[in-house]
């Protein structure tokens, strides 16, 4: 009995480092397009600042968005990926490749019929997500998304092999990939610099996504999984599994589609230039969600679907794990960009059009964002185990309890507290949700998750407690340099940045957090 429970904590250690390692690619390959996407709003700030001409670029970016999550990186991945993990462990490369080309002749049919009804649809799509859109910021609005929907047939291809890379173990690539999107993007945006307008930004989108998506659909193939359509075969069982879950998971992501529309279609109402504050927040926050939560998720979901459905206490274990490393990674960079939201606002996009009112705006929403970043790791994370539980119906209820929370939130902490109102009410929504799919989860296995013990809590609490208290310490002592030139104040932000996590890595050393054990051994095995 001894040496099994030996042995199961070795194969536990062991899942972790291999999690952690995928999740290690991913960051890295993360982070260039996190940088470059960064660059691009940087960009886009300095054109146009905060206007009704990008609210209107913004809402409509956002409806194809809204399809493209739903569909090629949503509901796809969360039925796809478990399904053909299984087919490869089980029965190897060829079967599962077949599955993948049936696959993607059945979403190039679904996103063709989405594109077709969402041009057609546009108009009565724009007065949803933007009702307090009128006159020519409406009509704008309408012709830009009726441009922007055939973006959701480029991602479609790159979301399928992203799947695939990342159920056999290439990592890498799928992370870098957005890196080329938003590359094109820059490139076309400084090219026609001289007629920069919206749809010179439509343009760049869709470039964007034809790169991403050429890069992966040729990796994919280089790895020996050419995704080449084939006819479906409606017979062979683990295409219906696929689908059969598809269905479901949709309708709870087409649930989580409406939470970037609640905030759009409320900042609609509030004063000009709201919708893209929020978008700029929302572009910051996404270095960390994309560098972090995004990479974890997607290294966790292959593993969740390769464990023994029948052990219980090895999927508690790894679960649990993966929602203490995830915190143990995101959590202190919440605490950084909520301390220091104004400086990182005014290095990167105060210049050109982006004045005062947008920098207030805009360091305001990212700080209540970031406030809910840990919640919206672990929901993520959780959401993850819903889907590799084949529990479609818990997934929807945790979905429709952010929306409506959100919603609801949003609605009243507006009226006191303007855009800040919104970014926090959604920030509390993910926090909820995540409470809501951790029951789930802790009800369908009979056990407790066991996430807070109460050695591990004192620990992570200390650890953020300090380089909280040091980074807050630190801008006192030497204020950020409002007046000085660009290389000062980047200096400045980094020796910030950098005595934060020195501080956090040393506490978490010292106090002997378990989580640097398996950094330790996924570089290990990746050396």
């Amino acid at each position: 009995m001894v040496d099994d429970a030996i042995s199961n904590r070795e194969k536990q250690g062991a899942g972790m480092s291999r999690m952690v390692g995928s999740a290690l690619r991913m960051m890295m390959g993360t982070l260039a397009s996190r940088v470059l996407g960064l660059a691009r709003e940087i960009l886009t700030a300095g054109f146009f600042g905060a206007t009704r001409s990008l609210d209107a670029f913004y809402v409509s970016y956002t409806l194809a968005n809204i399809s493209r999550q739903l569909l090629a990186e949503g509901a796809l991945s969360a039925s796809f990926v478990p399904v053909f993990s299984r087919v490869h462990k089980r029965d190897g490369a060829a079967p599962a490749r077949h599955l993948a080309r049936q696959v993607m002749t059945v979403l190039l049919a679904a996103c063709a019929a989405v594109v077709l009804a969402g041009m057609a649809a546009s108009p009565l799509l724009v007065r949803v997500i933007a009702p307090g859109f009128a006159g020519d910021e409406a009509r704008l609005a309408v012709s830009l998304t009726r441009a922007l929907f055939p973006f959701l047939l480029l991602v479609s291809v790159g979301a399928l092999a992203m799947g695939v890379l990342n159920s056999i173990g290439s990592f890498f690539v799928p992370a870098v990939a957005p890196a080329a999107s938003n590359l094109a993007f820059i490139v076309i945006i400084i090219a026609l610099k001289d007629r920069v307008s919206v749809w010179v930004l439509v343009t760049a989108v869709l470039a964007g996504g034809a790169c991403s998506m050429a890069l992966q659909w040729a990796w994919a193939g280089r790895m020996g999984m050419g995704l080449i359509p084939a006819r479906p075969d409606f017979a062979d069982r683990d295409l219906r599994e696929t689908l059969a879950l598809f269905a479901p998971y949709a309708a709870g992501l087409s649930l989580n589609q409406i939470n970037p529309v609640i905030s759009r279609m409320l900042g609609s109402f509030l004063e000009g230039g709201v919708i893209s504050v929020l978008n700029y927040a929302d572009r910051i926050i996404q270095l960390p969600l994309g560098l972090f939560v995004i990479a974890i998720s997607q290294a966790v979901l292959p593993m969740l679907s390769r464990l023994d459905r029948d052990d219980r206490e090895g999927f508690r274990s790894f679960i649990r794990d993966a929602l203490r490393f995830n915190l143990f990674i995101v959590s202190p960079a919440a605490i950084g960009l909520m301390l220091a939201s104004r400086p990182i606002v005014h290095l990167l996009l105060v210049r050109g059009a982006f004045g005062g009112w947008a920098l207030e705006a805009t360091s305001g929403a990212l700080a209540c964002y970031a406030a809910g970043l840990p919640g919206i790791a672990c929901n993520t994370v959780l959401m993850r185990a819903l889907y590799a539980r084949s529990m479609p119906k818990a997934a929807v209820s945790v979905t429709l309890f952010t929306v409506c929370a959100n919603l609801a939130l949003g609605m009243i902490l507006m009226r006191f507290m303007s855009y800040r109102g919104l970014a926090i009410g959604t920030s509390i929504a993910f926090t909820g949700a995540a409470f809501l799919g951790a029951w789930h989860v802790s009800r369908r296995l009979g056990l407790r998750l066991g996430l807070f013990g109460v050695w591990w809590t004192a620990r992570f609490l200390a650890s953020c407690l300090a380089m909280a208290g040091c980074v807050a310490l630190a801008q006192i002592a030497v204020p950020y340099p409002m007046e000085a030139g660009f290389p000062l104040r980047f200096c400045w932000l980094l020796a910030l940045v950098s005595g934060g996590a020195l501080i956090y890595t040393t506490v978490t050393l010292l106090l002997r957090c378990p989580e640097w054990v398996w950094i330790k051994d996924a570089m290990a095995k990746k050396r």
